[in-house]
């Protein structure tokens, strides 16, 4: 039988993922990539909850958190795009030193 403690272990587990792929990787889409991960875990875990409590609340906050996360990729990749234009690359490092 899966549990709600089972959902929360991978849900833990994909956030812990996601947090190592911000702290490593230099390429800016495998950063967004690593924050999408992190907003999956925390859906799992909103999701989780909501089935263990018998309540909605839970699956409307997934609702809300999916449509930010679309629009935090429509954002991020159309600037990943400027930069890969006009810098020739996506490492995080070349794009800070990027000034006005």
């Amino acid at each position: 039988m899966i549990t709600t403690t089972h959902y929360l272990i991978v849900s833990a587990l994909l956030f812990s993922l996601g947090l190592v792929g911000i702290l490593t990787r230099r390429n800016v889409l495998m950063i967004l990539l690593s924050i999408e991960l992190m907003f999956n875990a925390a859906n799992l875990a909103f999701i989780a909850y909501a089935r263990a409590w018998n309540d909605v609340g839970g699956q409307v906050i997934v609702f809300f958190v999916i449509v930010v996360a679309a629009a935090e990729v429509t954002v991020g990749l159309a600037i990943a795009v400027l930069l890969s234009r006009q810098l020739k690359t996506l490492n995080a490092d070349e794009v800070s030193l990027l000034k006005w």
